[in-house]
């Protein structure tokens, strides 16, 4: 197989997120909307480095020779690769900055320092630093009897170079913790309305204030990322119960080593390496910028300039389906026929009332769900809450190993047991990913199954911002898979057989093969071979080589895929029946959708996996057929819109880059507005 094929698997991820770089660069995207699509830049390199960069050091140093098996690079590569081109994107990011700033100094709105405000503005300040800030501060020096700091994992340290006032001893070193929670991040400059300074500049600028006994010949702001990739079977403690484990893990995951350190100005090198010295990390992880450290306070300017509606997208709200009506109950109507929602054009608000009626129907007698992530606010536990309390059998699934969402996760598990519901962690050395949902009712006709199928969590607020799919049915053999599943994970097992779903560990990836298989053997016999997919990742090597060898038989392959993309398409003799694009807008694509063959033979499925390793053979996922032809039509019609965007796709390349399609004036085609004009339409609303 050429290497030509494949691309990194986080070089792939860097480019996705220059993708949504371009976002906040692109003066066609409002301005509000440009600044969260800047913070969303920084919070996924944060995660990348939390996440794989410390996924890859570690690799590094349990096997120095450990290689990617797409690119045969090493761990110690693979870092070396995203560093250079993490520097690349950050550099684009300091522009993309400063041209916002720009833009929002014509809405009133400034950033200062104190080389641009008047003496009596920084009389002010120097008032506000002393009452305000100076009591609540802490200080550190290192020296010979003072010990290092533990920094925390993305807080703001006023990083400070000291000596003495005879200037006899060896140079110190001051820290000082920006982010005490006492004092708000934008503080008001009386210079003009609209002026603002960061508290961690206003703290930079007075450390002589904090540290008298001392001359500062050096200063600078310093932000930490601490690794994140902690595996909580490997260190599973037997005396604890899995919720306390967990508890545990969390605690552990914040003093793991660092992996990055963020600077705000250029300091002596000499001081840079103590700090690396005493962080235990290489010098090549320190990263200097000339803008804040952190822009999550551009959250707080969004909120100042909310009532300038031409700085924002215009407002969408999710709409009914067209498919159910208010005044009946929902389940008796997904007993007629099967419902498809469709996140966030359509509410998540006819599932959540299926939800509450299965709570208090008489003839429901059981409730089994998977939970992965859910809102703070969750009105799925407190439907299953009340359908405990109601004497239902309710069976849940809490999957604690959830990244970042453990510490929710473990809160709604134990609010669930005190209501009686039974819940249960997962499997050992397996995330339970899939969105599953499944109602039993017993009435004189018998007992019967409605089954909830999504591609995205149980989450409220993420259904408004993530585009996700949602089946609703009353199909039995569909019903009876669920019931296996469940039964299995109670047990704390897997399926290793099933007659409708396709659920991984053991019954996803081999009968994806085996549909690929069957696309073909229709080229081979001079038949339309056709596969399409919607999916947020590829990086399974055992489905791409499949997929190579489809295109070599004269499959059309055509992909829809987000973020990680370790194939590429249009590479001669391999992947030139390929072609991959990849839509990055207003809302997260986040729904599955596989589909296979053309015309009547074609088959349809939606699903909680992604076509990763991590997915296919090392969680618990499902994806479902798709049985009923108006629903096979709906999937579709969303495969065909998306592919005709042309303001928000980009097109793979052979070389693995990204062109982003650019429309004429009269040809602009924006497929998340074209599926939000059509949910309005179908519920028979005016825009």
């Amino acid at each position: 197989m050429s290497d030509t094929c494949f691309e990194n698997r986080e070089l792939s991820w860097l480019r996705f997120n220059e993708r949504v770089l371009e976002e906040a660069e692109d003066a066609r995207v409002p301005l509000c909307e440009r600044l969260s699509f800047l913070s969303i830049f920084q919070s996924n390199l944060d995660e990348f480095f939390m996440v794989r960069i410390g996924s890859l050091h570690d690799q590094m140093l349990l096997d120095h020779e450990a290689r990617d098996n797409k690119t045969n690079m090493t761990s110690a590569e693979q870092i070396d690769a995203c560093t250079l081109r993490i520097r690349e994107l950050c550099r684009r990011r300091d522009k993309a900055y400063l041209g916002l700033m720009e833009s929002l100094r014509e809405q009133g709105i400034t950033l200062v320092d104190f080389h641009s405000i008047s003496k009596d503005s920084e009389q002010y300040l120097g008032q506000l630093f002393r009452s305000n800030f100076l009591p609540v501060l802490s200080t550190f020096t290192i020296g010979k009897k003072q010990s290092f700091p533990f920094l925390n994992n993305k807080e703001i340290y006023a990083v400070a170079v000291l000596t003495t006032k005879t200037g006899k001893e060896k140079e110190r070193i001051g820290i000082v913790p920006c982010n005490a929670s006492t004092f708000p991040r934008l503080i008001e400059v009386p210079e003009r309305k609209g002026c603002y300074m960061l508290a961690e500049e206003l703290i930079l600028h007075y450390l002589p204030d904090l540290f008298p006994n001392y001359r500062i010949v050096g200063k600078t702001l310093a932000r930490i990322t601490r690794n994140a990739d902690i595996d909580a079977d490997s260190i599973y403690d037997e005396d604890l119960n899995y919720r306390d484990h967990m508890v545990e893990v969390i605690k552990r995951r914040r003093r793991l080593c660092p992996v990055r350190m963020e600077l705000s100005r250029q300091i002596d090198a000499g001081i840079v390496a103590r700090l690396c010295d005493q962080l235990q990390l290489d010098v090549d992880r320190v990263y200097e910028y000339d803008t804040p450290l952190d822009v999550s306070f551009f959250s707080e300017i969004r909120d100042d300039l909310r009532t300038h509606a031409e700085l924002f997208y215009a407002p969408r709200h999710p709409q009914e389906s067209p498919d159910l009506s208010p005044t009946r109950p929902v389940m008796d109507q997904v007993e007629e026929h099967d419902v498809l929602l469709h996140y966030p054009y359509q509410s998540i608000r006819p599932f959540l009332r299926m939800l509450s009626e299965a709570a208090v129907d008489p003839t429901v007698v059981s409730i089994r769900m998977t939970l992965y992530r859910l809102a703070r606010d969750s009105k799925v536990v407190e439907a299953l809450v009340e359908a405990a309390e109601n004497g239902k059998q309710v069976d849940v699934l809490v999957e604690l190993k959830a990244r970042f969402d453990e510490e929710n996760n473990i809160g709604w598990s134990r609010r669930l047991e005190q209501a009686g519901c039974h819940v249960i962690y997962g499997i050992e050395h397996l995330k339970v990913h899939s969105k599953l949902c499944l109602i039993t009712r017993k009435t004189e006709s018998g007992t019967s199954f409605i089954t909830q199928i999504g591609t995205g969590n149980y989450n409220e607020k993420t259904s408004r911002l993530y585009t996700d799919l949602s089946l609703l049915t009353a199909n039995q053999e569909i019903g009876k898979d669920a019931y296996a599943v469940f039964q299995a994970l109670l047990r704390g097992e897997t399926v290793d057989h099933m007659q409708t779903l396709l659920v991984a560990p053991h019954c996803l990836q081999n009968r994806l093969i085996d549909l690929i298989d069957g696309e073909i053997l229709v080229a081979k016999n001079g038949g339309e071979g056709k596969i399409r997919l919607k999916i947020n990742s590829l990086s399974d090597r055992v489905l791409m080589d499949k997929l190579i060898e489809a295109s070599q038989a004269g499959v059309k392959i055509d992909m829809i895929i987000r973020g990680i993309c370790c194939l590429r398409a249009g590479v001669p003799g391999y992947t030139e029946n390929i072609r991959i694009m990849s839509v990055v807008g207003r809302f997260l694509e986040h729904s599955r959708i596989y589909a296979f063959g053309t015309g009547d033979r074609a088959r349809y499925y939606i699903a909680s996996a992604d076509w990763m390793t991590r997915n296919t053979v090392r969680r618990v996922e499902v994806a479902t057929p798709i049985e009923v032809d108006a629903v096979k039509q709906r999937l579709a019609d969303i495969l065909d819109t998306m592919w005709n965007d042309n303001e928000s796709a980009r097109d793979q390349q052979p070389d693995g880059k990204y062109i982003r399609r650019m429309p004429g004036t009269d040809t602009a085609y924006n497929c998340q507005n074209r599926f939000y004009d059509e949910a309005y339409r179908m519920a028979g609303k005016s825009l």
